[in-house]
């Protein structure tokens, strides 16, 4: 397993291969600090190119996921007088940068909510893979209410959502619940309460343990890809990544364990 960094801000678990992320400020409501993001973002870097962690739960301590973006460091930070516009546009593609880093991490993310996921929080949950809701939790992209967009967020949004009801959410700063994320399509499952999100959690570990971790990040990398890249140029990324995995000791292990009616490796 990596080593990972030391965090104030982050509860870190390590569990058979499952790393669980807690955001770990209550008494903000888990909001985006910088101190947090910042931690954030070392503690994926740390375990990125380790495929012993097949996965990794973001969640958020005191009942709540994550409240959105700062505002009382927004308020310090950015209207303090002492920051240029260059500044803080250079402060928002940095916020940027960690969405699309946890969008694109090679493991699987799964997103565990409760409580809220409001603003930037809601729109973390839309770069997970796998979203796990409360029916009561509570929705909305408050940002235009505040005088600002969703900037950073509204790609992921448009990614998870479609871009109809993206730009609806968006542009009315509508509040919905867990139950309405579920019909939304921002949740693959709607569970009562905190002990059913641990349940399907469980089953999610499962079935990724099933899979093969190298299989799994590149299968991420080609998903994504198809977002930008043209169909020539899709063809030849989708067919490296195949012949990538075909060729690797995970790939013969994989066609050989199916092939010897046993389990492969790393799903013993």
């Amino acid at each position: 397993m990596s080593d990972l960094p030391a965090t104030e801000n982050l509860i870190l678990e390590q569990d058979d291969g499952w790393l669980t992320i807690w955001f770990n400020r209550p008494e903000s409501r888990n909001a985006l600090a910088r101190e947090m993001t910042t931690e954030l973002r070392a503690v994926l870097s740390a375990v990125r190119g380790d495929r012993s962690i097949r996965g990794i739960t973001l969640r958020g301590k005191g009942g709540v996921f994550c409240a959105g973006g700062d505002l009382k460091g927004f308020k310090a930070n950015y209207q303090g007088g002492s920051q240029s516009h260059a500044d803080v546009a250079a402060s928002s593609r940095a916020g940027g940068e960690m969405f699309d880093q946890i969008n694109e991490m090679p493991q699987v993310v799964v997103m565990l909510v409760e409580g809220a996921a409001m603003a930037g929080g809601l729109g973390m949950v839309c770069t997970g893979d796998v979203v796990v809701v409360t029916s009561d939790a509570k929705f909305s992209m408050t940002e235009t209410t505040l005088g600002i967009p969703p900037a950073q967020i509204a790609p992921f949004v448009a990614q998870r959502l479609g871009l109809r009801i993206a730009r609806r959410l968006m542009v009315t700063a509508a509040r919905f619940d867990g139950a309405e994320a579920g019909r939304l399509g921002l949740a693959d499952h709607v569970v009562a309460d905190v002990a059913g999100l641990e349940e399907v959690e469980a089953e999610i570990k499962k079935q990724v343990r099933r899979c093969a971790p190298g299989a799994n990040a590149i299968t991420k990398g080609i998903v994504l890809a198809t977002r930008h890249l043209d169909r020539p140029a899709m063809l030849d990324f989708a067919a490296d990544g195949f012949a990538t995995c075909m060729l690797s000791d995970e790939g013969r292990e994989g066609v050989a364990s199916f092939l010897e009616k046993r389990k492969p490796v790393w799903a013993e």
